[in-house]
């Protein structure tokens, strides 16, 4: 019998895993979850990690990594996908060619967020000099959104953002390299205090404002941010809609994390699961 119910969008995300829950492709699959959105998975990468640190890793093969894409891209309507850890330059290629075979791009039909994951919060290096090279010719240029926290703006144009005005030299240089949006994360101005993100597109800046919480539980906000803006894009948002949408959703995250092992907690994904006030169960 055939199944009447419409099914969610679906967007996926092509990402390292963390064994500890926090950020990485679980980030990601709950924050689709709770968006309304089904989450697809090409795996990069298996981390061995916790609260302390990342303590040793495992590179999925880029035959494989591609491989995950081309499957789910041919069989599922994907609305959507975003990167993470990427590990290697060999992952890098072989993600752009598959990305472009499915048509996810920013030519494309389908909408692609760059997240450039180039360190844990731990301050792990997750790419070499030939990873970094890689990540600016190859996937900048395809991508969509691209969402760099301010170590990410460093390393990808040599730029060191120490104020808000520093934010938008930083956003019209990430954009000359290509994508068709920037979002540039403010998490990083501990001294600020609020915290203002900026989103630019080569025409407009756009700032997204939000409070800054003093907790030191924000492990997987980064993943959060961009798999909100992600399922936003696959909701059909634009992408100033989308990148306003996971402004809210990581604010909320971070105003819910909670502590988790030794260090550094989670944000969370719970307070979306919780009912509305005046409706059943609340």
């Amino acid at each position: 019998m055939e199944h009447a119910e419409k099914p969610p969008p679906a967007a996926l995300t092509i990402a390292g895993s963390d064994s500890g829950g926090a950020a990485g492709l679980q980030a990601d699959l709950r924050t689709f979850l709770t968006c309304g959105v089904h989450g697809l998975v090409a795996v990069t990468a298996v981390t061995v990690q916790n609260t302390l640190g990342v303590h040793d890793r495992s590179d999925v093969p880029a035959r494989i990594v591609a491989g995950q894409i081309e499957a789910v891209a041919a069989d599922m309507p994907v609305g959507a996908a975003k990167t993470g850890m990427l590990a290697s330059a060999d992952i890098i290629a072989a993600v752009a060619a598959a990305c472009d075979e499915a048509g996810i791009g920013r030519d494309q039909p389908i909408p692609f967020v760059v997240d450039p994951v180039a360190a844990s919060m731990h301050g792990h290096p997750l790419f070499d000099e030939a990873g970094l090279t890689a990540l600016r010719a190859e996937l900048l240029p395809r991508a969509t959104v691209l969402t760099p926290n301010l170590d990410e703006v460093r390393l990808l144009t040599g730029i060191e953002v120490t104020g808000r005005a520093g934010m938008r030299a930083a956003a019209a240089a990430l954009h000359a390299l290509g994508p068709r949006a920037v979002l540039v994360k403010a998490g990083h101005l501990m001294d600020e205090q609020d915290c203002v993100d900026l989103f630019y597109d080569g025409e407009t800046v756009t700032e997204l404002p939000g409070p800054r919480f003093r907790t030191p539980h924000t492990h997987g906000a980064g993943d959060a941010m961009a798999s909100a803006l992600t399922a936003g894009l696959a909701r059909g948002m634009t992408p100033v809609e989308a990148a306003r949408f996971g402004k809210w959703y990581v604010t909320e995250a971070v105003r819910h994390s909670y502590p988790m092992g030794a260090k550094v907690g989670p944000v969370s994904a719970f307070w979306r699961l919780e009912p509305e006030p005046g409706t059943a169960g609340s």
